[in-house]
């Protein structure tokens, strides 16, 4: 996977030398952050991740992807939060695709919490329904857990150029 240039940024793997920043935005943006050890044993363990950066080498977001079965499974995407609402997410939601589409897979696979709803937004947007929901998934500060809802992209013969 090489990098993939867009207008004014570009998305590229993510190696080991961006973990660094990846740790930071991602304090940045979630209460309850994964730890740059996460994001190490995905990378350790053959999963995909995705950088974008504007063309200055600033890091804008990034995406962490799992092959399972006939599933890519999107296990995080992070937009810092000064560059959300630009479009940056629906760029690695398409890449995301794109590659899953590359290996014969037949969708997408996410969870999100029900309380996110501009991750919803950004979802819907792009064609993905909720499937189910998972009791107790994520930890909360108010409650004990929060529920997960499970949304799923199916390709089902269409190409993806993008949110329908």
């Amino acid at each position: 996977m090489s990098g993939v240039l867009m207008t004014d940024r570009y998305l590229s793997p993510m190696t080991e030398s961006d973990l660094d920043e990846v740790a930071i935005i991602e304090r940045a943006a979630y209460e309850f952050p994964w730890t740059r050890g996460n994001f190490e044993d995905s990378l350790r363990n053959g999963y995909y991740g995705l950088c974008m950066r504007h063309v200055t080498g600033t890091l804008i977001g990034y995406c962490v992807l799992m092959p399972v079965v006939d599933e890519m499974h999107l296990l995080n995407l992070c937009v810092a939060p000064p560059a959300q609402g630009a479009g940056a997410g629906l760029s690695m939601l398409r890449e995301a695709a794109r590659l899953a589409q590359t290996q014969g897979l037949e969708g997408l696979l996410l969870e999100v919490r029900p309380s996110n709803h501009r991750a919803i937004r950004l979802y819907e947007q792009f064609g993905f329904v909720t499937i189910g929901r998972r009791k107790n998934y994520y930890p909360a500060r108010h409650h004990a857990r929060e529920d997960a809802l499970v949304m799923r992209f199916s390709f089902a013969g269409e190409a993806v150029n993008g949110a329908r």
